[in-house]
């Protein structure tokens, strides 16, 4: 399974936003190149809102709240606990963050924990983009947000009701 983290920081408008473009093209080719992407009968196309916040000293925690919906028409609010170990240190926010699923049969198949790995260092306003994995169901997630990091770390990301 392929795990990719992309952390850009930039000081200048200009800066951010080539970062933020190029962190949000990072995920999505990441994405289409995992295994259990490829559009098939009978998936759905989900999507994830959400803002989260969290630290890191040593030990990484976030956490959140989003709303899932597909393509069905179903929706659901999540919970969101990203936790995991490294070398990391750091206060973060991320606001109107967005995911997107694949390998999705039911709206609930994007429940559970995803394995995740990241490399991260960013200052003030930063843009991030990440794809993770859980069986058949990946994960890409982008967002900007406010903070400071540095470090890197692997874990989980889990979504609850």
């Amino acid at each position: 399974m392929s795990h990719a983290s992309v952390r850009a920081a930039g000081s200048g408008p200009s800066r951010f936003r080539r970062a933020r473009r190029g962190a949000l093209a990072a995920a999505l080719l990441a994405a289409f190149a995992l295994p259990g992407t490829a559009a098939a009968g009978g998936t759905l196309t989900c999507k994830l809102r959400f803002s989260m916040s969290g630290w890191s000293v040593f030990y990484k925690t976030s956490s959140g709240s989003g709303t899932v919906s597909c393509s069905n028409g179903q929706s659901f609010g999540v919970k969101i606990r990203a936790k995991g170990g490294g070398l990391t240190v750091g206060k973060s926010r991320i606001d109107h963050g967005t995911g997107e699923f694949a390998g999705v049969h039911r709206i609930s198949d994007v429940l559970g924990s995803y394995a995740s790995a990241e490399a991260h260092a960013g200052a003030a306003r930063s843009s991030k983009a990440q794809v993770m994995t859980k069986g058949e169901v990946s994960l890409a997630l982008a967002g900007t947000g406010q903070g400071w990091d540095l470090g890197v770390a692997f874990g989980k990301f889990t979504l609850s009701r």
